[in-house]
């Protein structure tokens, strides 16, 4: 025995449409505006914060633990249970959004980084001990840009996962491109809308991914040097 599904495909309501597209620009362009924003802001700000705690779980030991066990259970909470904790302090807008993204982003630049610091070779942090540099001196001449490729790595990670989390914004009114996602299931299932909104974040994750892509082949040339040879 057999069965067929009764599904077909509505004519009047197709996947992708030209015409919404050229009808709603204005509304699609302030959507990935929006998102574009949220993801470059949070990523700014999430690595301004967890690259020094990448460093002083780097330098202190008995940290490692705590900073990657905090970063790691905020990472696990519910996006609905954390905006429902940030909004009554910060109420429901942009920020209450931003504060969540940054939040998400920071266990994987700071796992990343870390990693990238533990790869700097022993014998040259011996050696730029034995030339004299101090502790600050050492990281920021020494293991800083020796540990730029993992740092780059956990910036690329989060920057990726933070295009696909801004869309929970919607939420609380500010999703960017969830905004047209949410507003075609409400619009009786509107198909063209949903995949406009769902192209245009993996498209805008794609350009970001290249460009940090790019940014760290310019600083960190001798990596190709050495991929060349």
């Amino acid at each position: 025995m057999s069965f067929r599904l009764g599904y077909r495909e509505d004519p009047a309501n197709p996947w992708f449409s030209w015409q919404y597209v050229r009808d709603n620009s204005d509304t699609i362009l302030a959507a990935l505006r929006e998102h574009a924003a949220l993801t470059g802001r949070a990523v700014l700000i999430a690595a301004l914060v967890a690259v020094p705690l990448a460093v002083a779980a780097y330098w202190f030991r008995s940290l490692t633990g705590p900073i990657l066990a905090l970063s790691g259970v905020l990472y696990t909470i519910p996006s609905l249970a954390l905006f429902a904790f940030i909004a009554p302090y910060v109420g429901v807008g942009t920020t209450t959004v931003l504060i969540a993204l940054v939040l998400y982003a920071l266990l994987l630049i700071v796992r990343n980084a870390l990693a990238g610091f533990h790869q700097v070779p022993p014998e040259v942090r011996e050696a730029a001990e034995g030339m004299g540099y101090s502790r600050f001196g050492r990281l920021l001449r020494i293991e800083l840009p020796l540990a730029l490729p993992g740092i780059l790595t956990g910036i690329r990670l989060a920057t990726v996962s933070t295009v696909a989390l801004v869309t929970v914004g919607v939420l609380v009114g500010h999703g960017g491109l969830g905004q047209l996602i949410f507003a075609g299931f409400q619009n009786n299932f509107y198909k063209a809308e949903i995949l406009t909104g769902t192209l245009l974040c993996v498209g805008l994750a794609l350009v970001l991914d290249l460009l940090l892509a790019g940014t760290g082949r310019l600083l960190t040339p001798w990596l190709a040097r050495r991929g060349a040879r």
